[in-house]
C-alpha cells in the first residue's frame, strides 16, 4: 500500500508540522506501508496549463505522478482567507478529472480561526468528490492555539491525527478488498 501525505501550502509551518505527526504515526503503526511526504514548499510546481499530467516533467511531473501512484492520500491544508490555498488548487488542476477514482483521501486542516472549519466541508469534500475519492468523512481541523513552538500541545489533536492515520488504512485495505472481489467476477 502507498500512502502520499501532501502539504497543501508553501508558506508557513503549521500544516507541515501536522502532516510530521501524521507521518510519524502511519510509518509506527503501519511499516509495511510505504509513506511519502510531499510538501508543496520543497518542490518548484508549475501552474496547470491543461496538458496531461505525464507531459510535466520535474517537480511537476514528479508530484503528479507520486500522487496518482498512491492508493490513498491525506492532504493537509492551512486555510486562507477562508478558502483552500492556491497551490492546493493547483494540484487538483493539473490531475486529471477522475484522479483520485479508487483512492482514499482523508484531510487534516490547519487554521487560524475556528470559524474555518467548514472550510472542508464546503470546499475540499466537494472538489474530492467530483475527482472520484473515496473519502475519509471525519477529518482533523487544528486551530493555532493547539500549537507552541512547532510542537502540537493539544492531547485531543494528537489522538484524532492517530485515528485518522487508522481510518485512512483500514478504508484503504476495505476499498481495496472489495474492488479485488468485483474484479474477480468478471470473467476476462
Amino acid at each position: 500500500m502507498k500512502i502520499v501525505g501532501l502539504s497543501g501550502s508553501i508558506v508557513g509551518s503549521k500544516t507541515r508540522t501536522s502532516m510530521n505527526y501524521m507521518v510519524k504515526d502511519l510509518i509506527k503503526k503501519y511499516p509495511d506501508v510505504e509513506v511519502t511526504l510531499l510538501d508543496l514548499a520543497d518542490y518548484h510546481v508549475q501552474f496547470s496549463d491543461g496538458r496531461n499530467y505525464l507531459e510535466y516533467e520535474g517537480d511537476t511531473g514528479f508530484v503528479t505522478r507520486k500522487i496518482m501512484e498512491a492508493d490513498a492520500i491525506i492532504m493537509g491544508t492551512p486555510i486562507f482567507q477562508a478558502s483552500i490555498p492556491a497551490t492546493l488548487k493547483n494540484i487538483f488542476d493539473l490531475l486529471p478529472v477522475n484522479a483520485f477514482r479508487d483512492k482514499v483521501v482523508s484531510m487534516l486542516v490547519t487554521a487560524g480561526s475556528p470559524k474555518h472549519y467548514l472550510i472542508a466541508e464546503q470546499q475540499l469534500k466537494p472538489i474530492l468528490a467530483y475527482m472520484k475519492a473515496q473519502i475519509v468523512q471525519t477529518y482533523v481541523f487544528i486551530e493555532e492555539k493547539d500549537f507552541q513552538r512547532k510542537e502540537i500541545v493539544n492531547d485531543d489533536v494528537l489522538f484524532r491525527i492517530e485515528r485518522l492515520v487508522e481510518d485512512t488504512v483500514v478504508l484503504t485495505k476495505t476499498y481495496t478488498k472489495m474492488r479485488e472481489a468485483k474484479e474477480a467476477t468478471y470473467d476476462f
